[in-house]
């Protein structure tokens, strides 16, 4: 029987790397690890919030993002295009684990 492959954990970039600013409804993110400053609108700052440190999979966290937003529209490939663009930018990290 040929074995499922274990969902991506998503991670936030590690906080001592990060130094935020909230302005008004933009987040700007100084990333030390580029060297590049991030403004950030939603949902970019509460996605980053909901990871953390400890990571979640994408079920969990758009799971997690209905909860604490009350979003019963939340759409998973919505959320799988920010992930990317999050990644891309160093911010998150996605890892297989399994």
């Amino acid at each position: 029987m040929p074995s499922r492959a274990a969902a991506p954990l998503y991670r936030m970039a590690r906080p001592e790397t990060l130094d935020i600013l909230h302005i008004d409804s933009f987040t700007a993110l100084y990333h030390r690890a580029s060297g590049i400053t991030h403004l950030l609108a939603a949902p970019a700052p509460e996605i980053l919030a909901a990871l953390g440190e400890a990571g979640l999979t994408r079920a969990a966290l758009l799971a997690k993002l209905r909860a604490d937003y009350a979003l019963e529209d939340a759409d998973e490939h919505a959320l799988g295009a920010r992930l990317d663009e999050l990644v891309a930018t160093g911010l998150v990290a996605c890892e297989r684990v399994g």
